[in-house]
């Protein structure tokens, strides 16, 4: 029933001038489906207050709920037209003063991390796309069909959830930025082993599919005590998130996974100084799939010892500082990463290999990521200790990978029951840390078994890396010039 009502919130949304992406349609139906589970999260808490003899007291004014504005019930129980808000009263009610009051929390929350606090982020993030107040009336009627009130019905919900972020995510030019495939996430969790009491952290968290992916594998533990699932509810994951639409979405998904006040911040991770990084603020296993092919300004790149416009390279030596001694992290790399000649792959590679037991490096196939041409690596490394052996697994599932052939779990079991002794096969292998160049740190996968695709890289692969390195040489004749002066 859930998968149709979905359907016909899309269906209905489609035709809405306001709408006309697949974003679009996650975006409205996520703070819609937001405002309807809070409701049945505070009727539940009522309940639960009159049974114990106590008065609760709700989180919005009785005006602002959803059972007072989008879905008020007459005497029989049944949706009151003659009272319910349609047309542009319902459209001037939702832009006018709902965005503006639920907005206001953040200002009013006793913390970032209550509810009210979300509640404001959320609202101050995102506006009401929906044009017509006749289709904004006709989604409230179908979200109001949704229910949260049992184990199951929240379970439904995050998987119709999920779905609808990896169609977001396949929409073209998403590619991975919003959906990193679900069976990889599972892999690294599986080979980092996080365990209830540590601290997990995705500073470019997206969707927050790495958290949720964690929070369900912590949760299905066998005899967990009340303690436990307070931690994992209150201490144990972290994000932070630059994107406003990406934010909204890690925050409902996280809550539909069961989650009911994350400890997701919307900001700019980049802008953080590395050397203000202390060991309060370290993390005992990092997961995350950050973006790359972005080119950050000069003033981002001041933050970082190794100066460099790459994304993903500022944001490979942001996770190293926040690892604490000891700690584990699983980290989605370009595989250009791992034979680049600029001045900054080279350097962070050192960096790496140095600060850091990188163990494993899992390789995976064009088409992992659907919607981005790029191929992508693991890297698996642990924090305290230099590097000795790494050893290597090329995935090669035995077809291509696309929209309607994705990876799936059974793709990945043969890697992390390998993985686990790091044993050699016709897949597998390890190079000794003595035998990689000091010169270039190059960890190129090079199977010694044969197999090996020939590596070549595409044109704007190659432009990236000259730009780099023009990059570098300006800022060198910059410094001489300085120096002379």
């Amino acid at each position: 029933m859930f998968e149709q009502t979905f359907k016909n919130i899309d269906d209905i949304l489609h035709k809405d001038a306001g709408c006309t992406s697949e974003l679009d349609y996650t975006e409205q139906s996520s703070w819609l489906l937001f405002l309807k589970y809070l409701d049945d999260l505070e009727a539940d808490k009522a309940a639960e207050a009159e049974l114990a003899g106590k008065t609760y007291r709700f989180i919005l004014d009785e005006h602002y709920r959803w059972s007072s504005w989008a879905a008020p019930r007459g005497a029989n129980g049944k949706l009151d037209h003659n009272v319910a808000k349609t047309g542009d009263d319902l459209r001037d009610f939702v832009n006018g003063k709902l965005f503006p009051y639920l907005a206001g929390f953040k200002a009013r929350a006793s913390g970032p991390n209550t509810i009210e606090y979300k509640i404001g982020e959320v609202f101050s993030e995102i506006k009401s796309k929906i044009q017509s107040g006749y289709t904004l009336r006709d989604v409230i009627e179908q979200v109001d069909e949704l229910h949260f009130r049992s184990q199951s019905e929240k379970h439904e919900l995050s998987h119709l959830y999920e779905a609808k972020i990896r169609n977001m995510g396949n929409a073209g030019r998403n590619g991975g930025e919003y959906y990193t495939p679900r069976p990889l996430i599972r892999a690294m969790i599986k080979v980092t082993r996080p365990k209830i009491g540590e601290h997990i952290y995705d500073g470019a968290c997206g969707s927050a599919g790495f958290l949720c992916e964690a929070f369900d594998y912590l949760s299905s533990q066998p005899d967990l005590t009340t303690a436990d699932l307070k931690t994992l509810q209150e201490r144990t994951f972290y994000g932070k998130e630059k994107k406003s639409l990406a934010y909204v979405i890690a925050i409902m998904n996280m809550i539909l996974h069961g989650i009911e006040a994350p400890n997701v911040v919307h900001t700019n991770t980049l802008a953080e100084n590395l050397a203000d990084i202390q060991d309060k603020d370290r993390f005992d296993v990092i997961l995350a799939n950050p973006p790359f092919g972005g080119k950050e300004r000069k003033e981002v790149q001041q933050n970082f010892p190794i100066k460099t416009g790459e994304t993903a390279f500022l944001f490979l030596q942001h996770f190293i500082k926040r690892l604490k001694a000891g700690g584990r992290a699983a980290i989605v790399i370009k595989n250009t990463f791992l034979s680049n000649t600029d001045n900054a792959s080279v350097s962070i590679r050192k960096l790496l290999l140095e600060s850091c037991n990188l163990h494993t490096v899992l390789d995976c196939p064009g088409g992992t990521f659907q919607g981005a041409g790029v191929k992508t690596v693991v890297l698996f490394f642990k924090k305290g200790a230099p590097t000795h052996k790494v050893w290597y697994y090329q995935l090669d599932p035995g077809r291509n990978l696309g929209k309607t052939n994705p990876l799936n779990d059974d793709d990945l079991a043969e890697f992390v029951a390998l993985q686990a002794s790091f044993a050699d096969s016709a897949k597998s292998w390890s190079l000794d840390a003595s035998a990689i160049d000091t010169a270039r740190y190059d960890l190129s996968v090079k199977n010694p078994n044969g197999g090996n695709e020939v590596m070549l890289r595409s044109p704007q692969e190659i432009l990236d890396e000259i730009a780099a390195l023009d990059s570098e040489s300006a800022d060198a004749l910059v410094a001489i010039r300085e120096l002379i002066a």
